[in-house]
């Protein structure tokens, strides 16, 4: 049988002394993306992705601006035992000052903002996840050149935990 799920989340960044950070939510294992989850029956696609961004970092909607324009999606299948998924995902961008987030769902064990070069790197299991990723970016330096203002700069990414692990630190996924 062939399902269809549609989900809907935000790709936040901020503008950091040292460049562009993307906000990277940590699921476990090796499996890293952005705030999203599943359109619920009474809401579009926009009202989803402030639902779960607030739910999943408590940043709230007076707290991200939205890039106008921007608006992406992934599609790709999967199986749930003898189910065939296929899933849509739409993806906004927005911008945040807010540098301290609160992990708040059950399903994530931390953060990480990152870099454009970290997040494609962290993101590297996933191509539609990369894809988005450097689409997002491109998106942000056109704008970036046509405001005449550019920061090349690159610093090491800041991740934070939801709460503390019995894994040891080493085993926490870092970028390079």
């Amino acid at each position: 049988m062939q399902q269809r799920v549609i989900s809907a989340g935000i790709i936040i960044f901020r503008r950091a002394s040292d460049g562009i950070k993307f906000l990277i939510l940590y699921h476990g294992g090796s499996y890293w993306n952005f705030p999203k989850g599943k359109i619920e029956s009474e809401e579009n696609s926009w009202q989803t992705a402030l639902r779960e961004v607030q739910e999943e970092t408590g940043l709230k909607s007076n707290e991200i601006k939205f890039i106008g324009n921007f608006k992406t999606h992934e599609k790709f299948f999967y199986r749930r035992g003898k189910d065939k998924i296929h899933k849509t995902v739409i993806l906004y961008l927005a911008e945040t000052k807010q540098r301290k987030i609160i992990a708040a769902s059950k399903e994530h064990e931390g953060y990480g903002w990152f870099t454009y070069a970290e997040a494609k790197n962290i993101l590297s299991k996933h191509p539609g996840s990369v894809a988005i990723i450097n689409k997002a970016y491109a998106f942000l330096r056109r704008k970036s050149l046509q405001s005449g203002s550019q920061n090349t700069k690159r610093a090491s990414s800041h991740i934070q935990r939801r709460r503390p692990s019995s894994r040891p630190a080493s085993s926490f996924p870092r970028s390079g």
